[in-house]
């Protein structure tokens, strides 16, 4: 006689596990924070901040940012950080640019992924709404300017698995995608895009970061 071995319900499981995994932020908030990016549990962590330094804010130790640009073969882009690197302070909203440039003689569709490394600072490190996870054309010889706006939860500094971190790099590369007539007819003009973030961002007092780094495409 076969023993059937009775079966966990998958609801009852699922709860079981974040029950787990919520009672561990007592005792490990890196762990926590691990468990969030691997389930998506908690969500992406959201907050509108000033895009001048307050008062009342909390100013942390330098940091060196460093700017990485990346594009997949067969996408004629020319794509590279306006700056290579800048040096803040942890709490301080800082402003970039990054710029494309299509070198070719017919418009083309991409789309960007960023990553920052080391890859415990990622959830520290907070910027606006960029130009990557949507489809963008440039036409031929076309250039855009895109501006992202970030800055480094002071916090950082007192998690002893980041406290010691004094350079962060900030990474997009843009891949080539489908450039057929609907595709091009239904991407978001690059150029024009970035042109309204930055004016939005010159004459706006707050803006609204984000904290959680996505997973690459």
């Amino acid at each position: 006689m076969k023993i059937r071995r009775k079966s966990i319900p998958p609801v009852a499981l699922s709860l079981t596990i974040v029950a787990i995994a919520t009672a561990g932020v007592a005792y490990s908030p890196t762990l926590y924070r691990m468990f969030c990016a691997a389930t998506g549990y908690g969500g992406t962590v959201s907050v509108n901040r000033a895009l001048k330094p307050q008062a009342n804010d909390s100013i942390g130790p330098e940091i060196t940012v460093r700017f990485d640009a990346n594009t997949s073969p067969g996408l004629e882009w020319d794509f590279k950080p306006v700056q290579r690197a800048v040096q803040t302070h942890s709490g301080v909203p800082t402003t970039v640019y990054y710029r494309a440039t299509n070198t070719s003689d017919h418009t083309i569709v991409g789309r960007a992924t960023y990553n920052v490394t080391p890859d415990s600072a990622g959830y520290y490190f907070n910027k606006t709404e960029c130009f990557c996870f949507t489809e963008q054309k440039l036409e031929p010889g076309e250039s855009a300017d895109m501006p992202i706006v970030f800055f480094i939860d002071p916090e950082m500094a007192t998690d002893i698995d980041t406290r010691s971190i004094r350079t962060i790099t900030l990474s997009y590369t843009f891949f080539r995608q489908d450039s057929s007539e609907e595709a091009i007819a239904a991407a978001k003009p690059l150029r024009e895009e970035s042109e309204a973030r930055a004016r939005e961002l010159a004459t706006a007092e707050t803006a609204d970061f984000s904290n959680r780094t996505p997973h690459a495409r």
